[in-house]
């Protein structure tokens, strides 16, 4: 194959690689805006779960029980965002807030109390890939779609069987009308603080996920603020993407290229500071929104607190 396949090939990889996490906290975060919550709290709950996803497979030797762990630990950084903002009905953007920095201090206490002040690093195996047989040796498109992890299948699986949940089943339906019309679905006896609940634990198990991709399968180790911003991305993929799960994967991979484009960039050896390259994706998070983000239609409820009467 010629150099300029290799090259495509290898570009088209990182595309699905860098929008795999991005994608799947998206899609968690969908849920929990269409039951009308906005959760700032997604950086923590994928940093939470990044650092235990790592930090249980490396003790225990077992990439399975790191991801358990990082669904663990992902539920329970939103566990305490949802009695915060469900039961309390306290502010969620200051709650969002408060829980992002929380589990940023709690998991940088516990990697330099287990591996030492100066932040020893610690690797670990990646999660085997499991490659669809014939497919994944189609030229150029075998490697792209049908030559990844389980997580990278899961994920953009999940498109689709959330698009139907939502549109087209019973629970879609008491999802929306939570995030549209909180009392009168109080008032129909659907349970919003219920379904607020359900929604922001799935979403944690999703983000802790996310998060355990980018430790057991991204970058098979463990740094401070791992996440660097990507639950931040997320939500603004829900945004652009206007809250359909197609848009959300469109979006995800419009990011998932930036980012995939930095490195190539750096990679060229221009003259050009990388602090410039290293900024593309966040630069690009605020052009599409400017352009883009005024013109969705939101939740009805979005982000008011509810308090049942």
């Amino acid at each position: 194959r010629s150099r300029r396949c290799r090259m495509l090939e290898a570009f088209l990889v990182s595309v699905i690689t860098m929008a795999t996490p991005i994608l799947l906290a998206a899609l968690g975060e969908l849920l929990v805006e269409e039951s009308g919550v906005v959760n700032i709290g997604i950086e923590g709950a994928m940093l939470a779960g990044a650092f235990a996803a790592l930090t249980i497979a490396y003790f225990s030797g077992s990439d399975g029980l790191g991801l358990v762990g990082a669904i663990g630990a992902g539920v329970a950084i939103n566990a305490i965002f949802a009695f915060l903002v469900v039961n309390l009905a306290v502010n969620q953007v200051v709650t969002g807030t408060a829980v992002s920095i929380l589990a940023l201090g709690l998991t940088g206490v516990f990697y330099r109390k287990l591996f030492g002040v100066t932040g020893k690093a610690f690797m670990v195996a990646p999660i085997a890939k499991l490659p669809l047989g014939p497919l994944a040796r189609i030229p150029i498109l075998g490697p792209v779609l049908f030559d990844h992890n389980a997580l990278v299948y899961l994920t953009f699986l999940l498109v689709p069987v959330l698009w139907y949940l939502i549109a087209h089943t019973r629970y879609g339906l008491r999802l929306r009308a939570c995030g549209e019309r909180p009392e009168a679905a109080d008032a129909l006896g659907l349970g919003v603080i219920a379904t607020r609940w359900q929604a922001l634990i799935v979403s944690g198990a999703l983000t802790g996920l996310a998060g355990a991709f980018l430790t057991l399968a991204y970058a098979n180790t463990f740094v401070e603020n791992i996440s660097a911003g990507r639950g931040f991305v997320a939500l603004s993929v829900v945004i652009v993407g206007r809250w359909n799960s197609w848009g959300l994967a469109a979006a995800s991979l419009l990011f998932g290229a930036a980012m995939a484009l930095q490195f190539g960039l750096q990679a060229l050896g221009t003259v050009v500071p990388y602090q410039l390259f290293l900024a593309l994706p966040y630069a690009l998070t605020i052009v599409v929104l400017a352009a883009f983000g005024g013109q969705a239609a939101a939740p009805s409820a979005l982000g008011e607190p509810y308090r049942r009467q």
